[in-house]
């Protein structure tokens, strides 16, 4: 059995203060939170970076990843400069806070084209480059309505082509099953290109209408969690793993009981996925 890294993403409890968020988490025994710069930059609004990592090492929490960065595959130069901005400050926060990944999203929103595409692996370039530079990693993920990598072949292609130590996969479940990707596809990762999971499954809806919010805790819908863990396990995967639901219904559940039956469910899951038939 492959170890991993179990954590629960800030974007789960997105409503509640980011204090809250770390006390009971650490209540539950969640050994780590992936950090949502929304929700971490917001607090740093009225306090320091030190009162962050303190309130981190007072909860005996690990940070290993943090999402998203956005606005690399826009077509507007002047958008990405504020965003590439952005990503430049996050850098340095991400280090003081003991973050090792930062998940970067493939959202282009509008038709691509040729040039368009080499522009996009440039600017993938440069922010692997950058993060080396401060010891982290940049975790390219695909999104399921992106115009360009919306699929995990196209994904592991860039990351193949670009063939940066820096850059690498964030898997999400959400994209993987509701977007183009195949089952096969999967046969593209490899742990030294596999840098950060996200778990979630989706009851009901087809996956063509699935979104954001008809995500629901892994193994109580209808995606086939259990094989997807199951195929992370034999690959030998060793990162994180975290949960990821952003359905307003379970915003309203308090931190620690989401807490408490996420870790459940990602526990479970990951146990049983390794179990014999």
């Amino acid at each position: 059995m492959s170890q991993v890294q179990l954590a629960i993403s800030q974007v789960c409890t997105l409503p509640w203060p980011l204090e809250e968020d770390l006390r009971q988490m650490a209540q539950a025994a969640c050994p780590a939170v992936e950090l949502w710069w929304g929700k971490v930059e917001t607090y740093l609004q009225h306090h320091s970076v030190a009162k962050l990592a303190e309130l981190l090492r007072r909860h005996e929490l690990a940070a290993p990843v943090a999402s998203y960065q956005g606005g690399f595959f826009t077509r507007d130069a002047r958008a990405f400069q504020e965003h590439w901005a952005h990503f430049l400050r996050r850098l340095q926060l991400a280090q003081a806070l003991g973050v090792q990944v930062l998940v970067l999203a493939a959202d282009a929103d509008q038709p691509v084209e040729g040039e368009q595409v080499e522009q996009f692996l440039g600017r993938l370039q440069q922010a692997a480059e950058q993060a080396q530079r401060w010891g982290l990693r940049v975790a390219l993920e695909f999104q399921a309505r992106s115009t360009f990598g919306n699929n995990l072949q196209t994904a592991a292609a860039v990351v193949e082509q670009l063939n940066h130590p820096a850059l690498g996969i964030c898997l999400d479940a959400l994209h993987f099953f509701t977007g183009p990707s195949k089952t096969e596809d999967l046969a593209y990762l490899r742990p030294e290109n596999l840098f950060h999971v996200q778990l979630c499954d989706v009851a009901g809806p087809v996956r063509e209408l699935a979104r954001d919010a008809d995500r629901i805790l892994p193994g109580e819908g209808d995606f086939p969690i259990g094989e997807l863990v199951a195929q992370l396990q034999q690959l030998g995967y060793q990162g994180t793993v975290s949960l990821e639901v952003m359905n307003p219904h379970l915003w309203q559940v308090p931190v620690l009981q989401l807490a408490e039956v996420g870790m459940t469910a990602l526990r479970r899951l990951w146990g049983e996925a390794c179990m014999p038939d």
